[in-house]
Formats: structure tokens, sequence, C-alpha cells
């Protein structure tokens, strides 16, 4: 007995199916075909990280490593969506098991992790390497309430006080501190901090933050006299200067722009002498819901938005609850304690 294909059988059941020689031809030749320049997992990581805001960058650079070292070397058209499935769970196990002071049983890695995916192989569909995006359909995990929140006055003093008492640099770290206690800024509107962004005659001065999103926040005179006076011993002169500055190196009147290394030095030192710091998680944007808080507090909804610099809302009532430059200003002078020339 053998098993081999009668070909006049053949043939007869794919006329029986309506399929022509022609057919199966005209499919050969047209059917999809690996794209000889198709590039790999590991080969496309530097385009998506040109291609990639900076800040997006940072939060996402772990992820593309994690997807390279499991996926590197297929190429882009060979990822499936239940590779990032595996990928996202691999990751949530691995937060899992080496837990950070201030983690989440690993849901803000995960969240992280299909953020990263989607945004890898986004930039690949925009560039015609591949029809869909194989990351899009896997869902994000429902985000957790936040354990961030204001101080309280007893916290707040022993912030102060072992930020006014240690390190190599008290002067800026006590700075910092109230920088952001007081503006309820990101990180990054003290990085991006320039000379020429504060205005000593409205008051006011720029914080340039994330999404190339920038806005004029009131602050005390206190705090831009601090700054101006921070500015000018530490080299800091020229327009374009960064303003925060460590001090300067023997021998030199300039100091090395801030980095967020600083931020990070700061906080291990709040770590190891407040228990409380550790138990929380506390971080340095605990002081931008506290500042927000109290100017929520102090004027309402519509203030703290604007306040804490926040344009989009799921709430079509916002669109008519803007608040305006001398209201955040007055919020800011209760908050404060200070008179402001925009408060009315």
């Amino acid at each position: 007995m053998t098993n081999a294909l009668d070909p006049s059988a053949v043939l007869a059941l794919i006329e029986a199916a309506g399929i022509s020689v022609d057919d199966l031809v005209e499919a050969s030749t047209t059917a999809p075909r690996p794209r000889a320049d198709m590039p790999t997992v590991a080969e496309y990581l530097d385009t998506v990280a040109e291609a990639t805001s900076d800040g997006a960058r940072r939060t996402y650079s772990t992820y593309w490593q994690r997807l390279v070292e499991k996926y590197g070397t297929l190429r882009l058209d060979e990822v499936k969506t239940s590779h990032i499935h595996a990928l996202v769970k691999d990751t949530k196990k691995k937060a899992s098991e080496n837990p950070r002071s201030n983690g989440r049983h690993g849901v803000a890695a995960q969240e992280n992790c299909v953020g990263a995916a989607r945004a890898f192989f986004r930039v690949a569909v925009e560039d015609d390497l591949i029809s869909k995006n194989p990351a899009e359909p896997v869902p994000k995990p429902q985000r957790l309430p936040s354990r961030r929140r204001g101080f309280t006055d007893s916290e707040l003093a022993d912030l102060w006080r072992v930020t006014r008492s240690g390190g190599d640099d008290p002067v800026l770290d006590t700075l910092l501190l109230r920088f952001h206690l007081e503006t309820g800024a990101r990180r990054g509107g003290a990085l991006n901090l320039r000379v020429r962004d504060l205005d000593s005659k409205r008051q006011v001065i720029l914080l340039r933050e994330k999404n190339d999103v920038d806005r004029w926040q009131p602050v005390s005179k206190t705090l831009l006299d601090a700054l101006l006076e921070h500015a000018r011993t530490r080299g800091a002169s020229a327009p374009d200067d960064a303003l925060l500055r460590a001090l300067p190196m023997k021998g030199s009147t300039v100091g090395r722009p801030l980095t967020r290394k600083r931020y990070n030095t700061l906080v291990e030192r709040w770590k190891k002498q407040l228990p409380w710091v550790a138990q929380h998680g506390v971080s340095i944007h605990w002081c931008r819901h506290h500042a927000t808080s109290a100017i929520e507090r102090i004027a309402g909804f519509a203030v703290a938005r604007a306040f804490a610099g926040h344009r989009s809302s799921a709430e079509t009532t916002t669109t008519y609850i803007t608040a305006h430059d001398y209201e955040v200003a007055a919020a800011v002078a209760a908050y404060t304690g200070e008179p402001h020339p925009l408060a009315v």
C-alpha cells in the first residue's frame, strides 16, 4: 500500500473547489514574504531610542532592554502579542521577587512594560515596517490609588531638620526642598531652570516640565531672592545657564549643574535617618502632592489644577473653570504667608 497522492486526484479536488491552476500560480507569487531589510528587535532598539522623548526613554529603557534580552533575535514582524504577554508576566514576577520600598506588587512595572512595548512597536508601525502593533491588544493593569499625600507638620519638621544638618551641600538641598514644597514642581522644573527663567518684576519663575509644557509659576519673594543669590554664588550668570548648581570645585567659581543624582542622594539620606520615609516610599514628588493639596484647600480645585500645571482631564466641566494667574498668585500668597504683586 502506498501513501503517494495521485496527481490527477489532487487536480480533481482543486477543480471541484473552484480553484484554477492560474489561481495557484498567482497566489504563490503575491503571498507576503519576509522582507530582506526587516531588522531584528535588537537591531531596531537604537532607532526607537532616538525617536523617543528623553522622559519616555528614561522610563522605558529598562523594559526595552528586557524585550531585547528575551526576543532580540526575532525580526520585528515575528513578534506576536503572546510574546508581549509573556514579557509582561515575567516583568511582574521579577518585580514581586525584588520589591522596592514603594512597590505595589509589580503593578507599576507591568504598566510601564506594556507602555514600553507599545512605544517600541509604534515606531515600527510608523516606519511602515509592520502593519500592526503586537503590544496594543495587551491591557495595562488597573492603576492602584496613589499612596502619596501631603506631609504632617511633624513630618515636615523632620525633613527640614535632616535636610539642613547633613550631606555635602545642605544649602543646595535646603533650597531644593523649599523650591518643590512651594512651587509643586516636578524634578524637571528644577533641572531645566535657567537664569532667564526668573522674572523679579512679576515675581514668577518659568517651569519647563514634561511633554515640553511650560508655565509661569508665582513664587514668594523669599524663594525668588534665594534662587537669585544661589545663581550668583554658584557661577550661573549667562541667561541660558542652568540655575541650580553644586558647590564649585576647588579652584573654580562655577558649580556643576544639578542632576537627578542629587535627588537620589537626598532621599537616601532621609530614608537612613527617618524610618517613616522608607516605610512609605517617600520621594521628592511627595512635595508636589503636599503643595497642590495645600493650594486646593486654600482656593479650590480649579486653582490647584492650574498651580500643578494639569491640562488634560476627562471632566468636561474643567473647560469652564480655568483659573487665572492672579488667582494662583493669591493662593500662593496665602500658602507662603507673603504678599504677591499679581494677587488681587
